[in-house]
C-alpha cells in the first residue's frame, strides 16, 4: 500500500508543482481521526474544497471549545476556491465553515436542502449571509474545471449525499459519510445503480468512510430501534429522557412517533435539539403530530409519567443539557428516581470516559438507564465491512484512499480493498497533510505540506498552541507555586524575605512555606556572585523551587518567580 510517512518519520520532501493534467488531493482532517473532515481538490490552478468540520477536544486539551482544520497552506490561495461542496450536515463536516468563510466569505456553499437549512441556521449565529446553492441527487453542476455529480446516500441525517469530481485527471467519488439500510425510515435509499453506472463509466479514485471498516457484516435497519423505543416509553412509569446527536433527525421521529402512541407529550432540550428540529419541522422532514410538542416550561410543570424529554448530551459533554439534568443544576428539569433515560447514541471514540461518568451518575440518582449495551437503540450510521466490499466489488476503482476513520479503521479498509482486487501500490493510507498526486490513472503521495491543530478558545482562533495548552495540564494536574523575592541589586541583598505560595497543590498553605528560605539563600549567593539581572534571578528561584518539590514531593506544579528590584 502507498502509505504516509507517519508522524514519527523523516519529515516527506515538499510536494512537487502539480504537472499539466493532474489532479491533488490534500486532506487537511479527517485521516488519523474521527473529526474535522476537510479535503481540498486542485485541477488546472483551481481549488475545489469538499467538507470543513471541527473535531472536538479531547482531555489533554482543557478549554477548547473546538478544533478545525488547518488550511493556513491555502492562506494566499483562498481566491482560488471554486466552491465548497457539503456531503451532509454533521458537525464534523460542516462545524468549520464559519470559520473559513471569515477569510473569505462568497465562497460558494454547495449542498442538499437539509445540509444547506442547517448551515444557514449556524451562519445566521455568526452574523454571516452565505451564498447557497441548493443541489439533489442525480444534479450535474460545474465550478470552474470540476464537473460535480451527486448521488443520494443513507446516513444518521436527512438528505446526505454523495459526489463524483470529474476533471481531465479522471473521476474522483467521495462518498462522504453512508451506509446501506435497504428499508430506511424516509426511503432514500444509497443510490447502489448509481455507484455502479459510474463504475462501469471508470473510477480512478474512490474515497471512502472507513469509520466501520472494522466492524464485520451489514448494518442493523433504523427501522429496528422503533420498537425498542415504543416498548420502553410504554413500559416507563415516570419521566422518560432520550439523549441523542441533534442531527438525528429519524431517531428524534421514532421517539415522537413512540411517546404520541403511549399519550405523552415531548419537548426539545439543548440548543442544537431545538435549533435542528426546528429546521426538520420547517422543511417537512420531520413529521410531528399536531399537539404533540410543549416547551419545557410546560413539561416542568406536567406529570412525569406524561412527558417525553428529547436532549442533547448523548456524549456526556459536560455542560450539556443531560448532564446538567443529571448533576441537577439544570434551571428547569432534574432527574429524579424512577425517569428513564436513553442514550440514542454511539460512544464517540475518546467520550468513552465522561459518558460513563455520566450513566453512573445516572445511576447514582436512581434512574433507569438504557442504553446500546443493554438494549437495541442505537444503529451505526457508517457502512460496516460487508458494506465496504459491496461497495468495492461495485466500483472496481483504479485507486483507492481510506477517508474519515483513525489509523485502525484505515488500514482496515485498505486491506478490504486489497481483498477485492485493488492492486497494494493503489490503496493510499495518507495522514493529514499528505499530498496525493492522481496522474495518468495513478495515485501517489507526492510530499507533505504544514498542518496542525487550529484550536477555538472562545472568540480567540488559532491563538493558543501547544505551549498554552502544556502550561493549561499542568496547572490543572499539578497546581502552581509562586515565589516573590524583593532585592536590591546595588547592595547586593534581599530586602525582603520570599513570600511563597501555591494553588492546586496542597489545601495547607504551610507546607511550602518552608521553601522560602532556600529561595532567599540560592539569590542571595547569586546576588553576591555579581547577578543583577533580574530575570537570571528569577530563573535561579525556579530552578531551586523546582528541585525541592521534585525531592520532596515526586510533583512537577508549575513555577512562577518574580524579582522586584528596590
Amino acid at each position: 500500500m502507498s502509505q504516509s510517512s507517519g508522524p514519527n518519520s523523516a519529515k516527506p520532501a515538499a510536494p512537487p508543482a502539480l504537472p499539466d493534467g493532474g489532479l491533488r488531493i490534500v486532506a487537511l482532517g479527517g485521516l488519523g481521526e474521527i473529526g474535522r473532515n476537510m479535503a481540498v481538490f486542485e485541477y488546472a490552478g483551481r481549488l475545489l474544497v469538499v467538507d470543513c468540520g471541527v473535531l472536538f477536544p479531547e482531555d489533554e486539551q482543557p478549554g477548547i471549545d473546538l478544533i478545525l482544520p488547518d488550511w493556513s497552506a491555502y492562506d494566499d490561495r483562498l481566491d482560488d476556491i471554486e466552491a465548497i461542496v457539503l456531503t451532509h450536515g454533521h458537525e464534523d463536516h460542516i462545524g468549520g465553515v464559519p470559520f473559513l468563510l471569515r477569510d473569505r466569505g462568497d465562497i460558494p456553499i454547495v449542498g442538499s436542502r437539509f445540509t444547506n437549512a442547517l448551515i444557514a441556521a449556524k451562519l445566521r449565529e455568526h452574523r454571516i449571509k452565505p451564498k447557497l446553492q441548493e443541489v439533489v441527487e442525480g444534479d450535474r453542476v460545474t465550478f470552474g474545471p470540476f464537473e460535480l455529480e451527486f448521488f443520494a446516500v443513507n446516513h444518521s441525517i436527512p438528505d446526505a449525499m454523495a459526489v463524483a469530481i470529474r476533471t481531465g485527471a479522471g473521476i474522483v467519488l467521495h462518498t462522504g459519510d453512508f451506509k446501506m439500510d435497504q428499508i430506511p425510515l424516509d426511503n432514500r435509499i444509497t443510490d447502489l445503480a448509481g455507484f455502479a453506472r459510474l463504475g462501469f463509466e471508470g473510477i480512478d479514485m474512490l474515497m471512502s468512510d472507513s469509520t466501520n471498516a472494522e466492524v464485520p457484516g451489514f448494518v442493523t435497519p433504523e427501522s429496528a430501534i422503533g420498537p425498542v423505543l415504543d416498548g420502553v416509553i410504554r413500559d416507563a412509569t415516570q419521566r422518560v429522557i432520550v439523549a441523542c446527536f441533534a442531527s438525528h433527525v429519524h431517531r428524534v421521529q421514532q421517539v415522537l412517533d413512540a411517546a404520541h402512541a403511549h399519550g405523552r407529550k415531548v419537548t426539545y432540550v439543548g440548543r442544537s435539539m431545538v435549533r435542528n428540529m426546528g429546521v426538520a419541522t420547517d422543511l417537512g422532514i420531520l413529521n410531528v403530530p399536531p399537539g404533540l410538542t410543549v416547551s419545557i416550561d410546560e413539561a416542568a410543570q406536567m406529570p412525569p409519567s406524561k412527558v417525553v424529554i428529547i436532549s442533547t448530551g448523548s456524549q456526556g459533554e459536560p455542560l450539556s443539557a443531560l448532564a446538567r439534568m443529571a448533576a441537577r443544576n439544570h434551571r428547569q428539569i432534574s432527574i429524579a428516581p424512577e425517569d428513564t433515560v436513553i442514550l440514542a447514541s454511539s460512544l464517540v471514540p475518546g467520550n468513552e470516559t465522561a459518558v460513563f461518568k455520566v450513566i453512573n451518575g445516572l445511576n447514582k440518582i436512581g434512574a433507569q438507564v438504557v442504553h446500546k449495551e443493554v438494549a437495541l437503540v442505537h444503529v451505526s450510521g457508517h457502512a460496516p465491512a460487508g458494506e465496504l466490499l459491496y461497495l468495492l466489488n461495485m466500483t472496481k476503482p483504479s485507486n483507492v484512499m481510506p477517508v474519515h476513520g483513525e489509523w485502525r479503521h484505515l488500514r482496515a479498509h485498505g486491506r478490504l480493498a486489497a481483498k477485492t482486487g485493488v492492486p497494494e501500490q493503489n490503496i493510499v493510507l495518507a495522514d493529514d497533510g499528505d499530498v496525493i498526486d492522481l496522474i495518468d490513472g495513478q495515485a501517489r503521495i507526492t510530499g507533505q505540506i504544514e498542518v496542525g491543530m487550529v484550536y477555538v478558545d472562545g472568540n480567540v482562533v488559532g491563538e493558543v498552541g501547544e505551549d498554552a495548552l502544556r502550561d493549561r495540564r499542568i496547572l490543572g494536574d499539578e497546581g502552581f507555586i509562586a515565589c516573590a523575592v524583593v532585592v536590591s541589586t546595588s547592595n547586593a541583598m534581599i530586602v525582603r524575605p520570599t513570600h511563597v505560595t501555591a494553588r492546586g497543590f496542597a489545601d495547607d498553605p504551610a507546607v511550602v512555606q518552608v521553601a522560602g528560605p532556600l529561595v532567599d539563600a540560592e539569590v542571595q549567593r547569586q546576588l553576591e556572585d555579581g547577578v543583577t539581572d533580574t530575570h537570571r534571578l528569577a530563573q535561579a528561584a525556579r530552578r531551586v523551587l523546582g528541585k525541592w518539590v521534585a525531592d520532596t514531593h515526586r510533583r512537577r506544579p508549575m513555577i512562577v518567580p518574580t524579582v522586584l528590584e528596590v
